[in-house]
């Protein structure tokens, strides 16, 4: 074998050898004035209602690059005005919301969202699936996902992402007048998230 033949080889040897700088998740936060999180059902063919949370946060590790390698774990406070109907001074809608009947926020007062898998061909759609539980029952739930923008803003570095999806409300054993009411529910989410080492410096 000749010198430069030798040389190449060790050359390739070294190469393979040699470590592969790989990123790891970076930790984001919710911005909370620009996040909306909302379930909305069917009521009696009338018209679609709503719920909005407004009382969560999270553990939110995302890898840009490599998605799969995220991790989020969200927690929602159900009891003591951890969410809105749209119907400021009227209570009995809200009290009828925590009661056995539906979420049961005495004995359940909240709810976690951990995902679990991510799937995307280009970085920009895809899904993410997790693990909801909420009033005691743990049960799977599949969001189609988009990243509307990512960059900088006003010093920090954020993340924008809707998300969509359903779930049947009876499998958590939320199944108050089904079907009149649809057992279905649509999940919607607008959200940013503003990467926490950035915070220091708004």
């Amino acid at each position: 074998m000749t010198r430069s033949a030798t040389f190449a080889l060790t050359a390739i040897g070294l190469a393979l050898a040699a470590p592969v700088a790989v990123a790891e998740p970076v930790a984001y936060e919710f911005d909370k004035d620009h996040t909306t999180i909302v379930a909305s059902w069917d009521h009696l063919g009338f018209s679609r209602q709503g719920i909005e949370f407004t009382d969560y946060d999270g553990n939110l590790m995302l890898d840009m690059e490599t998605p799969e390698n995220s991790s989020i774990e969200v927690t929602f406070n159900l009891a003591d005005g951890g969410f809105w109907v749209g119907t400021p001074g009227v209570d009995s809608f809200e009290n009828h919301l925590s009661s056995g009947d539906l979420l049961d926020v005495e004995a359940f007062p909240t709810a976690t969202f951990t995902a679990t898998s991510f799937e995307t061909e280009d970085g920009k759609t895809g899904t993410m699936t997790g693990e909801l539980t909420l009033k005691g029952e743990t049960r799977p739930v599949t969001l189609d996902v988009t990243l509307n923008k990512a960059g900088e803003m006003r010093g920090t570095t954020k993340a924008g992402f809707s998300a969509t999806g359903t779930m049947m409300r009876s499998e958590w054993g939320i199944d108050y007048a089904v079907p009149g009411v649809s057992d279905e529910l649509q999940l919607m989410i607008e959200t940013e998230l503003v990467m926490v080492a950035d915070e220091a410096s708004e």
